[in-house]
């Protein structure tokens, strides 16, 4: 039977979860903790309040608009105006694409520094609704965001073979919330600002929690002398990832060969054995503590190098640093789910804004996902999340004393918002 199709059906929405993403909003005060940080440029008639015009970029990219174009068709879209606080059909659209872009371009360096705070004392007040913590681990991690066009800050990275931006990434490597979000140059070292941000994290959640034990996570782009030194001067312990080289690789030689040794005895099935030794490279004060793997695949032998400060045995403490390799689902989220490496304003100071937004939109999904601990959903990544919690077609109706949604039928993410009404107390009613 043929087909027609028009977009002609009226007042819409594609993204009938946006209520909760306005929920979350509303329990953690992102929306509103940020515009605190923001100079407002606009001189004369002002036709959106700025934390409106927050709102409205913050929630397009949890819904997956990173574009500031979409606000072209989505300003007029009932449900997005209604979580933004204007009546959803008699009320004015939201703000268009020069607004927003006019948003991001207002920012500068102390700016972005007010806001990387925000997002750090959300989760300093967030991981501490538990009670104080015993031990926070810190996992630090760079990415590479690919770049095109003479954007400030851009450049060649050899080690990626692109030109990119080098974001700093923070994350609790127990917990898996996001610290921080730090926009560096695209030709950055990947430990450039790792120090800074470490020693404004460690004060903070010192001064926080004075009897916490902090431990410092992350791979060989961190393997600077001034890290370690800083870490052993000041309590905190350390794993970081060397990246071998050939007095590594002889330290390692007879427990790799052991492992041969055994797999061969075994029939070829894979081993890994974990030891520890000392080393001092040439750019060292003095030798420290190396835990080692050797391991035999079916592919061939793979060796892993870790510099510490920790005292556990040598495989347990490989095993837990190993577990660090959760914090790249985590980037992931951020760069695949939230478009995190979508930065296309020409200003540098413009595009960090714009990561941390990425980051405060990450916050918004990953609060959903937590308050829906007890589902199936809890092990979602986010963009599955999005397409199962907030992507559900429906009809905005404005009546007179309330606004009535009527969402698509059948839906499978019906079980997910009757989870969340309930942990909320909010009313989710068959419309009939």
């Amino acid at each position: 039977m043929p087909l027609a199709a028009a977009f002609d059906a009226g007042r819409l929405t594609s993204d009938g979860g946006l209520p909760w993403l306005a929920e979350a909003d509303a329990a953690l005060g992102l929306c509103a903790a940020l515009t605190a940080c923001l100079p407002d440029w606009r001189r004369g008639p002002v036709h959106h309040r700025l934390e409106t015009l927050v709102r409205q970029r913050l929630y397009q990219i949890a819904c997956g608009y990173a574009d500031q174009n979409d606000a072209t068709t989505l300003r007029p879209d009932p449900l997005l105006k209604l979580v933004c606080g204007r009546r959803p059909l008699s009320g004015p659209p939201l703000a268009s694409q020069p607004t927003l872009s006019r948003l991001e371009n207002a920012v500068d360096r102390h700016t972005v520094e007010q806001l990387a705070t925000v997002l750090g004392e959300l989760y300093i007040r967030e991981r501490g609704r538990a009670g104080p913590p015993r031990r926070i681990v810190l996992d630090f991690d760079g990415t590479d965001d690919p770049a095109h066009g003479a954007r400030e800050g851009v450049g060649y990275h050899g080690y990626y073979r692109q030109y990119m931006y080098h974001p700093l990434l923070g994350f609790d490597g127990d917990t898996g919330h996001l610290i921080t979000a730090v926009l560096r140059p695209g030709r950055a070292h990947g430990s450039r600002f790792a120090l800074r941000v470490l020693r404004r994290l460690v004060r903070r959640l010192r001064q926080v929690w004075p009897q916490v034990a902090i431990t410092l996570r992350a791979d060989s782009g961190f393997a600077v002398p001034r890290l370690y030194a800083w870490c052993e001067a000041h309590g905190v312990q350390s794993a970081i990832g060397l990246i071998p080289n050939p007095t590594l690789d002889h330290l390692a030689a007879p427990l790799l060969a052991q492992a041969h040794a055994t797999s061969a005895r075994l029939g070829g099935v894979k081993v890994r054995l974990v030891d520890d030794g000392r080393y001092q490279a040439g750019s060292w004060a003095r030798a420290r503590r190396v835990v080692y793997k050797a391991e035999v695949l079916a592919k061939g032998p793979n060796t892993r190098f870790v510099v510490t400060t920790r005292r556990r045995a040598p495989r347990a403490l490989y095993d837990r640093d190993v577990a660090r390799g959760a914090s790249e689902n985590w980037v992931k989220d951020l760069k695949n789910a939230l478009q995190a490496d979508r930065l296309s304003d020409h200003r540098f100071w413009a595009n960090a804004f714009r990561l941390l937004l990425h980051a405060a939109a990450y916050w918004l999904l990953d609060t959903l996902r937590r308050w829906l601990a007890d589902t199936v959903a809890a092990t979602y990544q986010l963009d599955t999340l999005r397409l199962q919690l907030l992507k559900i077609g429906g009809r905005v109706r404005e009546l007179a004393d309330r606004v009535r949604l009527h969402l698509a039928s059948s839906h499978p993410g019906e079980p997910l918002w009757l989870h969340l009404a309930a942990r909320l107390h909010a009313p989710v009613n068959n419309p009939g």
